[in-house]
């Protein structure tokens, strides 16, 4: 994959593969700011902006942003995490200029119009009522705020109602102030375009973008421990949590690998030995999650609530395995290519590989070639696993619980039986 890269004065970076067999362009604006970067009197406020923006801009209505773009067919949405903003489109070829148009002047001249921002209050409103509702959704939640304590890092992405409503023209307008600027943002396309071109178009509309974020993250630190919320729900929501590592430890790829025989696949330890031969759930994973500073490793499952008492255990069977076993020959090789093959797969996709290559460079200050991820899903062996395994789950234990439950193993209790 050759990728063109280009520095504008302000230190804005230009990022663009060029794919002239396809007809598409994928496109996007990737900032480096999320809920994480939120003080407590503004939680949410990254996820509101992202909504704002396309309730008009200097140039264009909200109508108008949205038929600009599909009245030729194009798409455009965007999304808030943790530590990202992102407002991205998919264009025919010929219609290149008119989405960077676009995606610029979200980011560079929205209005924040009171009347919309009135009516957009409700919406996000709406949606924070449709996350709680959902028993898999706020779980999700509730682990972060166990894990990472009163850290913006553990706090909600879409914030709580009352902050949200809450909220001015004014703050909107400072936070984007202070997080929307030039060394925090990477501009990335892929496909059927001249990087040149390109370029050309993305300075004369982002050219005047402030050079300089005037806002620090908070530190990130795993506190981990206990979180039990009764609801009358048919099935109970259960998450365990360890310390993790950071998106820039040399041992990522390790844990990744970690993650994927222990729970990531159909073919993993907790998938066969809790779904398949007991029939305990019909639902059970377990992931990896990477930040800044820190990370998480989490084992979810939904299951009736009376079988608590009986998963527990197996999954701290499981743990202490891996602990304390090298893998197999066969599960390490198999996860090594399912890694690569998801990796290859997924750089097929014009989207997959803008996204890869703009997160790459904000986290890392360069896109890792193929060949170099490669090579490090090849030097894990079974002794990095198994001594990677030691350090997550020797750290102090998130345990979340959601549902009707009635008895279940105490913290004290499953703290022992990983150990």
């Amino acid at each position: 994959m050759q990728v063109n890269h280009t520095v504008l004065a302000n230190g804005l970076r230009i990022m663009t593969v060029e794919r002239p067999q396809t007809e598409t362009v994928s496109l996007g604006i990737w900032v480096r700011t999320g809920s994480a970067c939120e003080s407590a009197d503004i939680n949410g406020i990254s996820h509101f902006v992202e909504h704002m923006v396309f309730k008009g801009t200097a140039k264009r209505n909200a109508l108008q942003i949205s038929e600009d773009i599909e009245n030729v067919g194009g798409q455009t949405n965007a999304y808030t995490s943790r530590e990202f903003t992102v407002f991205y489109a998919k264009m025919l070829k010929g219609d290149i200029e008119l989405a960077i148009d676009v995606l610029a002047d979200l980011v560079m001249a929205p209005t924040f119009d009171a009347g919309e921002m009135t009516k957009e209050k409700e919406v996000v409103v709406q949606e924070i009522k449709q996350a709680n509702d959902d028993p898999s959704d706020i779980v999700q939640d509730y682990f972060y705020e166990t894990a990472f304590g009163n850290q913006a890092l553990g706090r909600t992405i879409l914030g709580p109602a009352e902050k949200v409503r809450g909220f001015t023209a004014d703050d909107l307008r400072c936070y984007m102030g202070h997080n929307y600027a030039a060394e925090n943002i990477v501009v990335a396309a892929v496909g059927n375009l001249q990087h040149n071109v390109f370029v050309k178009m993305v300075q004369e509309r982002m050219a005047s973008l402030q050079p300089k974020t005037k806002f620090v993250k908070d530190e990130q630190v795993y506190t981990g421990g206990l979180f039990v919320k009764q609801r009358d729900i048919e099935q109970a929501q259960v998450m365990l949590g360890f310390p993790a590592i950071d998106y820039h430890n040399p041992e990522y790829y390790t844990v990744s690998i970690l993650s994927t025989i222990l729970g990531g696949s159909m073919s993993s330890r907790l998938f066969q030995e809790i779904r398949e031969k007991r029939g305990l759930v019909y639902t059970v994973y377990s992931f990896a999650n990477a930040h800044t500073q820190t990370g998480l490793f989490g084992i979810y499952a939904g299951l009736d609530a009376e079988q608590i008492n009986k998963y527990i255990p197996v999954v701290a069977d499981e743990i202490k395995k891996i602990c304390n076993e090298n893998v197999t020959d066969k599960e390490l090789n198999r996860v090594k290519v399912q890694l690569k093959a998801s990796l290859l797969m997924a750089l097929e996709s014009s989207s997959a590989t803008a996204e890869v290559m703009a997160r790459q460079q904000l986290i890392h200050g360069r896109v890792i070639p193929t060949e170099e991820i490669v090579a490090r899903v090849e030097s894990v062996t079974k002794e990095k696993i198994r001594t990677m395994a030691q350090q997550i789950f020797s750290g102090q234990p998130t345990y979340t619980l959601l549902g009707n439950l009635k008895n279940y193993p105490s913290y004290e209790n499953l703290a022992k039986m990983v150990r």
